[in-house]
């Protein structure tokens, strides 16, 4: 290429822009390379040389091009900027902070150099040293509505979000149709628990900019949490159209349709989700793949390479948070943290609560840390008489993080992991020197930042050990905890229950998602083959009963044999299963809290012993309760024990006694017993800690 007028010049400027605004980054490269060859003293094609390359990923490459272009033009903002970006990208935030520092001193009070300043400052977490950067620039730019959005949020960062929702209005009043500041209106709506109006922010982002895939995906989430959930399966299903490719949309898709039971096109799409996890797409989220027919080994992969997309975010915020532990003697107190969005009035708060509250003693300082506010229930009440209770409503994950290490925990419970209300964007950046899996998520996290994995010999045997990235503690018990002070109300008649006055009544009291089609046909399997029976369920979402109905008609089974309760307060809950006969389980994923709420309340449970740790929790429970028994090793011995047990009254009368007369005696509900054995567990972990050894597989 000739040397180049000026004029000519600037239509490669405008040529070069136009390519990468198209995100033709190869284009723009080669073409760049070309001019750059022919005109070597021009600025601007060295620096766009520079930002081409950068979107290629060549950093180094970018950051010579950019170097030779600050040679030529040491002063130039965009330069400087451009170069801080590179260091931004190579992991060099510091000499990025001070690059733009050393610009702003030559040209104080320039905003673009601010902004920039502000960008570098936000990715080493430095958000007060951020905002006040922010709104500096707004002086210089009052009409960029960026800036507003960018100091919502350094705002929302640090906790203040009144002041983030004020920036966000006001961005949206310079820019109305501008998709960026309602997807921050969005994420400031949420951090304020007003679910329903940031799922309609982010569905307005989606209308302003109906191309990103992103928009609806984040208001299918939140559309989830607010409980409108065929809203969600259509929101997941435009994100997945938009982006065949997006892991994330497709596993949340084929989530809610299981929840739904809505089952048209389900195996496809299943299909779908195992080869996205084979070929290791970013994105699966491990806690909806539980619900698929899978191997330990590929729940292993699924939540390996969601755990990698995390660790690249988490790495860099990990060095600036550098926490370090806490130096303790062997004879100070060990203290141990719990975090969870369940300590309330749900399954893990009821589960829990009993055991917490015997755990501590001279030796073990127990703390737990709420992630949802008190509901002024019993179970924070107790919570708060018998543990440090730390109320971290609202905050970011980092700062989370940092109350937990100031409270300087050793041995810290993750009773979500990717569950609802997933802890790990808490985790990954290592507040406790030992952190451990347990009881939400029955399968490995597949992380570096998980230690442990608390689980008991029958339900993750020797052969299932390969699938789990954690060392594995067993407790010599069913690691499913209880709380030997759930009371139980007095059972309303079963016509008040929707049953009929006689014969047998089948439970199965699983999410949604866990009643697949198979689990379903086994089930009407059942029905058919014992007269008189039903089979009561929790009452779904949205259309799902009816979809149920129609299910059991096509299988030859009047669908008016299918009984829907109402999901109650616990206690109420309980006293319904006095009219409940047997407990039906389900695979690949089986009962936890439902299951062993059936048990106390002494109703047998029939399980399928499954080849995951999830699929084994039944079978754990039965086996510690003194009723191996009443587990199946196969899908036809599951049918024909139910069908004997569903036409033997006296058996079950004979079983119902069984577990009322053993309660007392039972390991399942013993939760002095558990306390003391979980203590056991956090003592030998925290142990080999101290003394500087590597955690390890450990059986108790």
């Amino acid at each position: 290429m000739k040397q180049a007028s000026r004029s000519e010049l600037l239509a490669l400027h405008h040529q070069l822009a136009r390519l990468l605004d198209r995100a033709d980054a190869a284009g723009a490269e080669a073409l760049a390379a070309r001019a750059r060859a022919a005109s070597p003293q021009d600025v601007e094609l060295a620096r766009l040389h520079g930002l081409a390359l950068l979107q290629l990923g060549r950093a180094d490459e970018a950051r010579a091009a950019l170097e030779a272009a600050a040679e030529l033009a040491p002063d130039s903002v965009e330069v400087q900027c451009n170069l801080a970006g590179v260091e931004l990208e190579q992991g060099d935030a510091e000499g990025a902070i001070a690059r733009l520092r050393a610009a702003l001193r030559k040209q104080p009070g320039h905003a673009a150099i601010l902004l920039a300043l502000g960008n570098a400052l936000m990715a080493v977490g430095r958000y007060a040293q951020a905002r006040e950067s922010y709104a500096m620039a707004t002086h210089g730019a009052p009409q960029h509505a960026g800036l507003r959005l960018n100091l919502a949020a350094a705002e929302l960062e640090l906790g203040n979000l009144d002041q983030a929702a004020q920036h966000t209005d006001e961005g949206l009043q310079l820019a109305p149709d501008y998709d960026g500041a309602y997807a921050m209106r969005a994420r400031v709506l949420h951090a304020m628990g007003r679910v329903d109006e940031a799922a309609e922010a982010w569905l307005q982002a989606e209308r302003c900019a109906p191309e990103q895939a992103l928009y609806p995906f984040h208001a299918g989430l939140l559309l989830d949490d607010a409980g409108n959930l065929p809203a969600a399966a259509e929101a997941f299903e435009r994100a997945l159209r938009l982006d065949a490719a997006a892991g994330a949309a497709l596993a949340m898709l084929v989530f809610a349709k299981r929840r739904l039971c809505d089952w048209r096109g389900l195996d496809e799409l299943s299909e779908r989700l195992h080869r996205a996890v084979a070929e290791g797409r970013d994105g699966v989220m491990p806690f909806a793949f539980l619900a698929e027919e899978a191997s330990a080994a590929e729940q292993r992969r699924c939540a390996a390479t969601f755990a990698a997309g995390v660790e690249k975010i988490a790495a860099p915020w990990r060095n600036v948070l550098a926490f370090e532990p806490a130096q303790r003697t062997a004879i100070d107190p060990l203290r141990v943290g719990f975090v969870s969005n369940g300590f309330g009035e749900r399954p893990i708060g009821q589960l829990l609560t009993g055991v917490l509250e015997k755990l501590g003693d001279e030796r073990l300082q127990v703390h737990v840390f709420c992630l949802v506010p008190d509901d002024g229930g019993p179970i924070r009440q107790r919570l708060a008489a018998s543990t440090t209770v730390h109320d971290v409503t609202g905050l970011a994950p980092m700062e989370v993080a940092r109350r937990v290490h100031a409270a300087g925990i050793e041995v810290l419970f993750d009773l979500r992991s990717y569950g609802g209300g997933a802890n790990s964007d808490l985790f990954e950046f290592r507040p406790a020197p030992v952190q451990v899996n347990w009881l939400a998520y029955p399968a490995t996290a597949g992380a570096a930042w998980t230690d442990y994995l608390l689980t008991d010999a029958v339900a993750l045997p020797a052969p299932l050990r390969e699938g789990f990235s954690e060392k594995i503690v067993r407790l010599s018990r069913c690691a499913l905890p209880f709380d030997d002070r759930t009371p139980i109300a007095a059972p309303p008649s079963r016509a008040d229950c929707g049953l009929p006055e006689s014969g047998t009544v089948f439970a199965s009291f699983n999410g949604h998602h866990k009643l697949n089609p198979a689990s379903f046909a086994r089930f009407m399997l059942i029905l058919q083959q014992v007269p008189d029976s039903v089979l009561w369920l929790y009452s779904g979402n949205d259309g799902t009963d009816q979809r149920l109905r129609q299910a059991a008609g096509l299988m030859e089974v009047d669908p008016d044999r299918l009984v829907f309760m109402p999901r109650l307060p616990h206690a109420e809950h309980l006293a319904r299963l006095a009219h409940a006969d047997l407990f039906l389980d389900t695979l690949p994923c089986n009962a936890q809290s439902t299951a062993a709420d059936a048990l106390w309340a002494g109703c047998p449970v029939l399980t399928w012993i499954g080849r995951t740790l999830a699929g084994r929790q039944g079978a754990s429970l039965l086996f510690h309760a003194g009723l191996p028994e009443l587990v199946a090793d196969d899908e036809d011995s599951f049918v024909s024990m139910a069908v004997h047990l569903g036409k033997d009254r006296e058996a079950l009368d004979t079983l119902r006694r069984h577990l009322q007369d053993a309660r007392a005696d039972s390991p399942v509900f013993d939760t002095a017993g558990f306390a003391n054995d979980l203590r056991r567990a956090i003592q030998a972990m925290g142990a080999r800690h101290r003394i500087g050894r590597p955690p390890a597989d450990l059986d108790l």
